[in-house]
């Protein structure tokens, strides 16, 4: 199944697990994840998209443009006033024949060939042969233990490339960018699969007819969209991460224990909006200060006016602070810093406790572990590579709006080190500049970005960066520096 040798989270034996364990592995951690469900409550959540979705034209579409929730092309579904059993429903929408999340076995080896075409690389092999490091005349080369594509981004791309390879004659829709990498995305339009367009703020359903294949991204999608496609009858392929359907589990148990969901995450980020779309109530928080603030309001309340305009994106329908942050429970957008979002169960557990006491504290507090091992892995590796006080940049390589990777620069940048996030080689240019993505989301250019001289490169990518991307963007590197040497000072 994989074209890398890499098994599934924490079920991983080692990294030539044999292709029948890692099917059976796979299998068994679908099994193990079986999502839960709830009622569409996202409140002026903005369902269309996250920050940056992809138009059939390729164009992007900034969270600006967004609206509140809307199915353009969709027959309104009306809930019971009453709450509907969420789990019940998740699980009758993918017990359909109509739902796959298994993949296809007849087309499973023509992908694997593909993948590893496309997405494989012989340097970074060799780097790995080499114990991560590659010397090439001036230039060292020294790459991050944990990196590149992850289980969940490479099951749910082998998956949307044995959907086309099956529905050979089939008309195929995606709901979003399958994951976020501009190369990748752009092959799966090049496959003749067909992004859900966006029109003003809200996405375009109105061309999905009965009988069409529709994937669902590895991000997932949300109970909204999930009942709008059962009921228009089309072959859906679920690609959804089981990583991102283990929050959805914490979210369920937090409803079913009448307890809030603070979710550490982005409220436009694809992720984000599904699982809070399988919330009763809920609040993104999307960093350590807005934290404080919701934590310092539970402890001692305020102003809620104020409280209600700044989360006016972020929070359900009807959500009060002075009702809902009574018992609370953690979870997170799976590509978030993993410190900052233990860092933010912590507080909320010592708010609790000093409200309520520590007899009552399991009343009014809940954190599952809901934090992604390869989000994990990736930021425990640079971390790493950062004590190498020889390396002199950092190259990072993801898509821009991949927050993963923006935490792997934010975790460079807070060592106080150089550190620049590509999404592709080509923002490597001949003349010498780098166009690249602050943390803040800017885009810059920096002229001569490499020092003079010998050189050493850190480099790591995001979890949805194939392997051939980063050692496109090496090579760039390489070739700079060999123009360095060929043109007299």
């Amino acid at each position: 199944f994989s074209y890398r040798d890499t098994g599934p989270p924490r079920e991983r034996q080692s990294d030539k697990m044999a292709a029948p364990m890692r099917v059976a592995v796979l299998g068994a951690t679908l099994a193990a994840t079986a999502a839960f469900t709830c009622t569409p409550n996202t409140g002026s959540m903005r369902l269309a998209a996250a920050v940056h979705e992809l138009r059939p034209s390729g164009m992007p579409v900034s969270a600006s443009q967004l609206s509140a929730p809307k199915l353009r092309g969709a027959t309104v579904l009306h809930m019971a006033e009453g709450k509907l059993d969420k789990r019940a429903e998740r699980r009758r929408i993918v017990s359909s024949e109509n739902f796959n999340r298994r993949g296809f076995a007849d087309t499973k080896e023509e992908v694997v060939g593909m993948m590893v075409e496309e997405f494989t690389s012989d340097m970074i092999k060799e780097l790995k042969e080499n114990n991560n490091m590659l010397v090439r005349d001036n230039v060292t080369v020294k790459l991050a233990v944990d990196f590149g594509f992850c289980w969940g981004v490479e099951r749910a791309v082998a998956m949307a490339y044995e959907a086309r390879s099956f529905y050979k004659d089939d008309t195929i829709h995606i709901t979003n960018e399958i994951i976020h990498n501009p190369g990748v995305n752009s092959r799966i339009g090049e496959m003749g699969i067909k992004f859900v367009p966006v029109e003003e703020g809200a996405k375009d359903f109105s061309n999905i007819k009965s009988g069409d294949v529709v994937i669902l991204p590895a991000f997932g999608a949300s109970l909204e969209e999930m009942q709008l496609l059962d009921q228009r009858g089309v072959k859906i392929v679920d690609t959804t991460c089981p990583w991102v359907s283990k929050v959805w589990n914490a979210v369920d148990t937090h409803q079913r224990k009448d307890m809030t969901s603070v979710i550490h995450g982005k409220w436009a980020h694809e992720e984000s909006i599904a699982t809070a779309s399988f919330c009763e109530d809920f609040i993104l928080v999307k960093d350590m200060e807005e934290a404080k603030y919701v934590a310092q309001y539970m402890l001692e309340g305020g102003n809620k006016e104020e409280f209600l305009e700044k989360f006016k994106n972020a929070i359900s329908k009807g959500f009060d602070p002075d009702v809902h942050l009574k018992k609370v429970g953690i979870a997170n957008q799976t590509t978030m810093y993993k410190e900052e979002t233990a860092a933010i169960a912590k507080l909320f557990e010592r708010a609790a406790l000093k409200k309520f006491g520590p007899e009552k504290l399991n009343e009014h507090f809940m954190a599952l572990d809901t934090i992604c091992d390869a989000t994990q892995e990736r930021q425990d590796a640079i971390q790493e590579l950062l004590k190498d006080d020889g390396v002199d940049v950092f190259l990072i390589v993801g898509g821009w709006d991949s927050s993963n990777t923006a935490h792997l620069l934010e975790i460079v940048h807070m060592q106080g080190k150089t550190g620049y996030h590509i999404d592709m080689a080509s923002r490597i240019k001949e003349d010498g500049s780098i166009e690249h993505r602050e943390h803040d989301g800017t885009i810059a250019v920096k002229k001569n970005f490499l020092p003079k001289g010998k050189l050493t490169l850190g480099i790591t990518s995001g979890a949805s960066t194939p392997d051939r991307y980063m050692q496109d963007s090496v090579e760039r590197v390489f070739l700079l520096k060999a123009l360095e040497d060929a043109v007299p000072a």
